[in-house]
């Protein structure tokens, strides 16, 4: 236990969540400064008039006032803000694949069939990966190669017409037009898959095998180191794709001549980069022996450079070889055989993890239902094959809009996208059939059947009107949180019924039935409309910072996570946020009257907990004794330990209790849709008492004592601080808002302060200020 003496003083790092904030917004001040960062990743305090660093309202605990400085990290820049980062958006089916790796189900300790079928399911979502940057480079071309270069911009062509035959005829030009904007594409692959947000605080890498059991929160996610190679393999297999299209494709290989030599050595090429992704597994070198010591040396920075090499001059050498014909038949077979062969590994990737998953459960076979992994540990599969059918539908509508935009009639797709339309126009109509029936049951329900939420009338005794404005958004919320991941598996369901649907008219050779002659003019409006929203979105998020930064809320989910299956994502961010963010307690606890209570709201609770579980880790007993936590809004029970159970699991946030004790305290209101009680879970009513099971003091789970009511009005049941909503007030001397808040504005409540006062180590007591607090009353 810590003794508090006069020179004692709290300082609060504040982290925020996903779609960014402001540093004013942050540290809840009319102007704020930098006082530390690189621009990128900004620690900011409140300023005076004269833009200096001020400090923070002071803490009341123990009956006398605690100073406070408050701190913000400002990382919004690291997913929003200009065209690059703007562009990312049209990455999202690749960060989905990536973030995918990390959804897989947890591996007992000991398990060799665990362990073995892990193996297996990493090797073929590195293969998915594979296929799907493959399929992206493919639609490319089909879209610059075959559409303009071999159809519009053919001799005697319609199409384009301002472009004279003259020019047309000219060697090499429509070759150069066809390649060029596919070899930029592959470049900047390269160049986003190059990126990574450097950081002079020390890494602070764990000792822990990936997918292993994990002690503390984010205990794996560090960067990749084989992550070069993997980029080569990548952007080697979209070059000799991309060859292989001018001279016939991978079915019809030339007789002879240079063009026979080209097919040879890029479909060897090919072969060699599906091979070694199947290969490098144990992706942070753990254990460079055997097999994954020679094909590290295999791949090194000079093979990766011959291999890249050996791409370009194979796309060139096939551009060149020979006259562009207006009729390019090897377009067609290659984007349906990758789409083929992607579908076949997400089939084969689900048959997989149904033992895996099985064998998995031992560890989260004594949770509650409310707490174990969503889809029983199967969920990387529907989030695999939703990434692989919006690729695929993404290159397919930038080719229908394309067309429709030229407006030739003589331009003719490839057969395969006959298919791709009928699928999206069923998949249009199965969703709209099976979203209408939900969607009036749910309103039904939210809105006729009585709900439990027996916390609202705890929380709002007295206050009828706000009860039931409360119990309104209570339902709302509570029916949000339950249902997400159902949404994303009917998402995953719809679009795999449209996909069996049109494969299978595909491999019958059927031509579609009279009625279902509305689907694909519907699939080509939802592929059109799909492709010109994103571009669209795309270019206003470039132009309006606002704008970015409702995009980057796909970035800030997707890029939180390291790369491992797919590595042409966008950089994560949490590999620069948590190190510096460390470092910076770091410095604070040099001083040893300092105590530092690191503050995360949304997204940012899991960068908090994550930090704490790494600073745990390197700081001695007296430091850590000086370390604390607060969540708000926070997803760290029912998403992030349900989603991605083998790098967040349930028992690695009952360690950080243990090693925390009452130290971490979870600010949460119900009527929050994004954020919901972190320490506690099965709560119920019983004589008027707020009852719970949850994390213990000591890292224990079992029944809690009875909800207390702190003078601000909040029932505290173990770790977690329920917040009345709307607040109780408004109260002299203190910030008001007034509504249901929902997810925002947390540090507004006056239990905020009580909640930092705890995390700190201090007994806020009952306050003794002259400024007015609610009474049980009001």
């Amino acid at each position: 236990m810590l003794l508090t003496g006069s020179e004692t003083r709290v300082v609060e790092l504040r982290v925020h969540g996903i779609m960014g904030t402001s540093a004013e917004a942050l540290v809840t001040s009319v102007a704020a400064v930098d006082v530390a960062g690189d621009g990128v990743g900004r620690i900011v305090r409140p300023a005076d008039r004269l833009l200096r660093p001020a400090p923070g309202p002071v803490l009341r605990a123990e009956g006398r006032s605690v100073p406070r400085v408050v701190e913000g990290y400002v990382w919004g820049a690291m997913t929003s803000g200009g065209w690059a980062k703007a562009t990312w958006a049209l990455l999202f089916p690749f960060s989905l694949a990536n973030m995918a790796h990390w959804m897989l189900p947890p591996i007992p300790s000991g398990s060799v069939a665990g362990r073995l079928l892990g193996l297996l399911s990493r090797s073929l979502l590195r293969l998915a990966a594979l296929l799907l940057t493959a399929l992206l480079v493919s639609q490319a071309a089909v879209v610059s190669l075959d559409l303009v270069a071999a159809q519009c911009l053919a001799p005697g062509s319609g199409c384009l017409g301002w472009v004279p035959d003259s020019v047309r005829s000219v060697a090499g030009f429509r070759p150069a037009v066809g390649l060029l904007p596919v070899l930029a594409a592959i470049f900047v692959l390269h160049r986003i898959s190059s990126v990574a947000w450097e950081t002079p605080a020390a890494p602070n890498p764990p000792d822990a095998p990936p997918n292993l059991k994990v002690e503390l929160p984010g205990r794996n996610l560090v960067a990749d180191p084989d992550t070069p190679a993997l980029r080569t393999l990548h952007l080697a297999t979209a070059l000799a794709t991309v060859a292989l299209l001018p001279i016939g494709g991978p079915f019809a290989a030339p007789a002879r001549g240079l063009q026979h030599w080209v097919w040879l050595v890029a479909m060897a090429l090919v072969g060699f980069c599906v091979l070694c992704v199947l290969v490098l597994d144990d992706p942070r070198g753990a254990e460079p022996r055997g097999g994954g010591r020679w094909l590290r040396r295999l791949l090194s920075s000079v093979p990766c450079g011959v291999l890249l090499g050996l791409g370009v001059a194979l796309v060139v050498t096939a551009g060149l070889s020979a006259d562009l014909p207006s009729d390019l038949v090897g377009t067609g077979p290659t984007v349906e055989a990758i789409a083929a062969g992607l579908i076949g590994v997400v089939v084969l990737l689900g048959l997989v993890l149904i033992p895996a998953a099985l064998i998995g459960r031992r560890v989260w076979a004594a949770q509650p239902r409310e707490l174990r992994p969503w889809a029983g540990g199967w969920m990387t599969v529907p989030v695999l094959a939703i990434a692989s059918l919006l690729g695929g539908g993404f290159g397919a509508g930038l080719a229908v809009s394309l067309r429709k935009l030229v407006g030739s009639d003589g331009i003719e797709l490839p057969r395969g996208y006959e298919q791709v339309t009928l699928l999206w126009g069923a998949a249009s109509v199965i969703g709209a059939a099976v979203a209408l029936p939900i969607i009036a049951v749910a309103a039904v329900r939210l809105l006729l059947v009585p709900a439990g939420y027996v916390e609202v009338a705890l929380l709002h005794k007295g206050r009828a009107a706000d009860a039931v404005a409360a119990l309104r958004a209570w339902r709302q919320a509570g029916w949000q949180r339950r249902n997400v991941h159902r949404i994303v598996l009917a998402l995953a369901a719809v679009l795999a019924a449209g996909t069996g649907i049109s494969v299978s008219m595909r491999v019958a050779d059927l031509r579609p039935p009279g009625w279902m002659s509305p689907l694909a003019p519907l699939g080509v409006l939802a592929l059109g409309v799909a492709a010109a929203a994103l571009l669209r979105a795309v270019y206003t998020a470039a132009k309006e910072p606002e704008a970015g930064r409702r995009l980057g809320v796909i970035a800030d989910l997707a890029s939180f996570w390291p790369r491992e299956a797919h590595p042409t994502v966008p950089p994560c961010y949490a590999l620069k946020v948590v190190p510096e963010l460390a470092a910076r307690a770091i410095e604070h606890l040099k001083d040893p009257s300092t105590r530092v209570v690191l503050t995360g709201h949304s997204q940012g609770s899991l960068l908090v907990a994550v930090t704490v579980a790494r600073l745990l880790d390197s700081l001695n007993e007296p430091e850590r004794q000086r370390i604390g936590l607060v969540t708000l809004g926070s997803q760290l029970q029912w998403a992030y330990p349900r989603a991605f159970p083998a790098a967040v699991p349930h028992a690695s946030l009952a360690e950080l209790t243990g090693r925390l004790g009452t130290r971490w305290r979870s600010l949460c209101r119900g009527t929050d849709p994004l954020g919901g009680a972190v320490t506690t879970w099965s709560r119920q009513i019983c004589d008027g008492q707020l009852l719970g099971t949850g994390f213990r003091p000591d890292g224990t789970i079992g029944p809690l004592p009875a909800a207390a009511e702190s003078p601000t009005g909040a029932l505290v049941l173990g770790g977690d601080h329920w917040l009345p909503d709307p607040m109780r007030g408004p109260l002299t001397g203190r910030r008001w808002v007034p509504g249901v808040l929902g997810h925002g504005n947390y540090t507004a409540d006056p239990e905020w302060d009580r909640a930092v006062a705890m995390a700190a180590g201090l007994d806020p007591g009952e306050p003794t200020s002259t400024m007015p607090w609610p009474s049980r009353n009001r």
